[in-house]
Parts: structure tokens; C-alpha cells; sequence
């Protein structure tokens, strides 16, 4: 089965949205787990069973791992996903952007190495830097659009033109590329951030019922009921919308994957009030 079918049936079958980023930080961990060797593994395992029946994707952020010389238990975390939880697809959140002989490298690592059902990309090299994933049909390709972080605007909202044409916002242009040249098998969606809700609605008539990933709600500040407006499709589905730290840390003791799940609960069910 391929990232998006498997990621619709996921919309289907645990009726969420929601997307639970997985971005361990040792310094906010329960204190019974930091000593522990494979603390990132037993604190992200625990998270993912006690949220796996109320999300539609897990999203595990490469660096909190590569940072703390974790990437073996980044392997056996998303082992034990796909084992305990095959209908719930996982994103490696690495935001690739490079050559096209080093994004083949990439691809390997997240394809082939850590068994990810879909890669976050940075589009700014262009079509050849994007083409090597393409190698691989049944994985996602998740392509950075209109972020969630300020500083986005910086180079995001710039207008451009092409081919004489009037003017667009750039993120406009690269939502239009990946949906209309970037994506013969399929495989593409797009990160558009729940902190500008006019860009989201502007990337959806863009790009129809294509998947979007959108971050920022939570401790960002993104507004759920906006969010959802303005990113659902007809049919009341097309998003992945993520949630890490108000998740991850809603609990300090050794009952932060209940408090997590409570947290989890409360979100899906916010969204769903919206659809």
C-alpha cells in the first residue's frame, strides 16, 4: 500500500487528522527516563501507544535524534510502528534540499535505511534535486510550501512572475509546480503552516484534494477551528495537521502517556468539531 492510501485509510479508520510530531527533548523528559541509554526510544514508544488509535500519521523529527546519536533508536522506532501499527504511516521530518546525486543519498537513508512511509523537502534547488524521491512511487514526498515560522515571509510571500505572466506569491508557485509537474506518480503533498490560514485556503484551491501536512497549531499559536476551514477538502479530510510539544510534555512524571493521550484526544476531537 502507498503513503497515501494508507495515510486516507488512517483518515478513515481512527477518524483524525491529527499528526503526532515526534520531537524528543531530553531536557523536558520525566526525570525516571534520562538516565536511561534508550530513553528517546522507551519515551517516543510510549507516546505512540498511548496515541496510535487517535492520529493519522506520526511524524518523528530527524534532528532531536541525529542530535543526541540516536539514530539507531530512530531505526527501531519506526520498526516498532510499522510492527505494532502498520495502518499508521510514519514522515521522517528532515526537510531534505540538495543536488540530485545527493538527494538520491537521501532518499536511501530515508527510504531504505529508516523505513519511513514519506520525507519532508525543501523544494528551493529546483525539480532536479526533487526528482531522485521520485525513484521511489509508494513513499511520500512531503514538499515545504508556505511554513508555519515568521520568517517564512522572508522569501515565502515574495511575488514572482513566470513566463511573462502576472504575478504570484512564491509559495503559490511552488504549490502549483507540485501539483500540476512534480507529481506523476501521485506520491506529492505539501507543509502549509495553521499560522496563516489565508495562504492555506489559497494553497487548497491550488491544488485540490492533494494531502497537506500543516504544523503550527498547539504551541505555535495556529487556530484549530481556522485551520480546518480553510485546509479541509469537500469531503471533510486532506490534512494532517500537527501537534508536538503540547502533546509530548503535557505531563512531567511518570504519567506523561496518559497526559499525553488526554492531550491527543482533546485535539482530534477539536478538529473533528470543525470538518
Amino acid at each position: 500500500m502507498s503513503f497515501i492510501q494508507n495515510l486516507q485509510a488512517a483518515w478513515a479508520h481512527n477518524n483524525s487528522l491529527l499528526c503526532v510530531g515526534l520531537d524528543p527533548d531530553l531536557a523536558k523528559f520525566p526525570a525516571h527516563l534520562r538516565e536511561d541509554p534508550d530513553a528517546i526510544y522507551q519515551f517516543c514508544t510510549a507516546i505512540v501507544d498511548a496515541t496510535a488509535d487517535l492520529v493519522c500519521v506520526f511524524k518523528p523529527q530527524i534532528a532531536y535524534f541525529a542530535g543526541e546519536s540516536a539514530e539507531e533508536q530512530l531505526e527501531a522506532l519506526i520498526d516498532y510502528i510499522h510492527l505494532n501499527y502498520p495502518h499508521i504511516p510514519v514522515i521522517l521530518d528532515a526537510k531534505r534540499g540538495d543536488i540530485g546525486a545527493t538527494a538520491a543519498q537521501y532518499a536511501r537513508e530515508a527510504f531504505e535505511r529508516y523505513q519511513a512511509d514519506a520525507l519532508t523537502v525543501n523544494p528551493y534547488m529546483g525539480f532536479d534535486s526533487i526528482e531522485p524521491y521520485l525513484a521511489y512511487p509508494d513513499c511520500g514526498l512531503i514538499v515545504l510550501c508556505r511554513t508555519s515560522n515568521p520568517g517564512g515571509s522572508d522569501l515565502q510571500n515574495l511575488e514572482v512572475r513566470v513566463d511573462a505572466k502576472e504575478g504570484k506569491k512564491l509559495y503559490q508557485h511552488v504549490a502549483q509546480l507540485v501539483a500540476e509537474k512534480w507529481n506523476p506518480h501521485g506520491q506529492a503533498a505539501l507543509v502549509v503552516g495553521a499560522t496563516f490560514p489565508q495562504e492555506l485556503t489559497d494553497v487548497r484551491k491550488l491544488v485540490g484534494d492533494m494531502p497537506l501536512l500543516v504544523p503550527g497549531i498547539g504551541a505555535q499559536g495556529g487556530d484549530v477551528q481556522a485551520t480546518v476551514s480553510a485546509g479541509k477538502t469537500v469531503a471533510g479530510a486532506g490534512l494532517m495537521i500537527s501537534a508536538s510539544r503540547s502533546i509530548l510534555y503535557a505531563g512531567k512524571g511518570e504519567d506523561f502517556a496518559e497526559a499525553a493521550r488526554k492531550v491527543a484526544l482533546a485535539t482530534r476531537d477539536e478538529i473533528n468539531s470543525h470538518r
